[in-house]
């Protein structure tokens, strides 16, 4: 009984060793190959710096400004329409006129233009507006690195959000719109889809490269985040064609009930994502420039720290740095090399 115990236990033994062991190749194997191990690196950063938390709270301000923009649209597209049949006709017939309750309004001609409602819609705009670009700045602050006591105080941080929410703000727009107009504005010809989206594509490009560099209060130089605005580019415009699928064909044949509720989550469910395309998209930008990478792959068993690990770990553990007088080391033993 006793020696089948034991050779039980030294099988056991054995088998997490094995384990063990095909772990640590692939973490050096990983580690030795940069179409790997960058993307985990990645990965790995974003993790630590609670991404999914980060991406939480800017979807939250951001799903709630959607609404206000759309009774700020509504309440104008009141006033504009007013007189203007043939105008009214395309845009009933355009991707906006699939939209519940929007295309109803407008397909029945009771859409009328309220100055109480636009004042309530900017005003909710503005106010979910600024929380989406303050969290914004403090999820980039994050991901860089940067200490509270190098971060904009109270009203600073207002002030400048208010900046950055009316010129990002307007061109995030226009972007939208261009792509919208290249995904299911079925009466345009294929030559203006294609230069709609490559258009737009290249507005997101300048979009997220500019929003990289001001979000972050810390000088960064513009070369270090061209790669980061382009996958995030990328990425978005790829969510916004789905996106513009979803409304052209699932929305447009959905009740006015059923629709308003898969608006509501296809919007939340695409902010959702763009945001953590984009912070993803920053986290590259941040493990590439400050060569935070090989780091060591460990499940179920420590590997051994890479010297990108102690970098990544130094960085995210002086984010908490809050007075002037205040310092923060990071000790990690072992090895720090591939």
């Amino acid at each position: 009984m006793s020696s089948a115990g034991g050779r039980d236990v030294a099988g056991a033994g054995g088998q997490g060793e094995a384990a063990g062991g095909l772990v640590a190749r692939f973490d050096r194997f990983q580690q030795g190959h940069a179409a790997l191990g960058f993307p985990l690196a990645v990965r790995q950063k974003y993790s630590e710096d609670q991404g999914g938390y980060l991406a939480a709270t800017i979807a939250y301000y951001g799903f709630f400004s959607v609404f206000p923009l759309l009774l700020v649209f509504t309440t104008t597209l009141g006033f504009v329409l007013r007189g203007h049949a043939h105008l009214e006709h395309q845009i009933v017939h355009s991707a906006l006129g699939q939209f519940p309750v929007i295309g109803r309004e407008l397909k029945t001609g009771s859409l009328k233009g309220n100055r109480l409602a636009l004042g309530l819609g900017l005003a909710g705009a503005l106010w979910a507006g600024l929380g989406a670009v303050i969290a914004a700045e403090n999820a980039m602050n994050q991901v860089w690195g940067v200490p509270f006591r190098c971060r904009p105080n109270f009203l600073h941080a207002r002030v400048r959000a208010l900046l950055l929410l009316l010129v990002l703000g307007g061109g995030a727009l226009a972007a939208t719109a261009l792509a919208a107009a290249g995904t299911v504005g079925a009466h345009y010809g294929i030559g203006w889809k294609v230069a709609s989206v490559a258009i737009s594509a290249l507005l997101d490009f300048g979009l997220f490269w500019l929003s990289f560099r001001v979000l972050t209060a810390q000088d960064l130089s513009w070369s270090s985040l061209r790669v980061g605005a382009a996958a995030a580019a990328v990425g978005y415009e790829a969510l916004q064609l789905l996106g513009g699928y979803y409304v052209g064909h699932v929305l447009s044949h959905a009740s006015n009930v059923y629709g308003t509720f898969a608006l509501v989550i296809g919007l939340l469910s695409f902010i959702y994502l763009a945001i953590h395309v984009t912070l993803l998209a920053a986290e590259v930008n941040v493990v590439a420039s400050r060569r935070l990478w090989p780091r060591s792959f460990s499940i179920g068993a420590q590997q051994p720290a890479t010297a990108g690990d102690k970098d990544a770990l130094t960085q995210r553990s002086k984010v908490e740095e809050r007075r002037t007088d205040q310092q923060i080391e990071v000790h990690i033993p072992g090895r720090e090399k591939p």
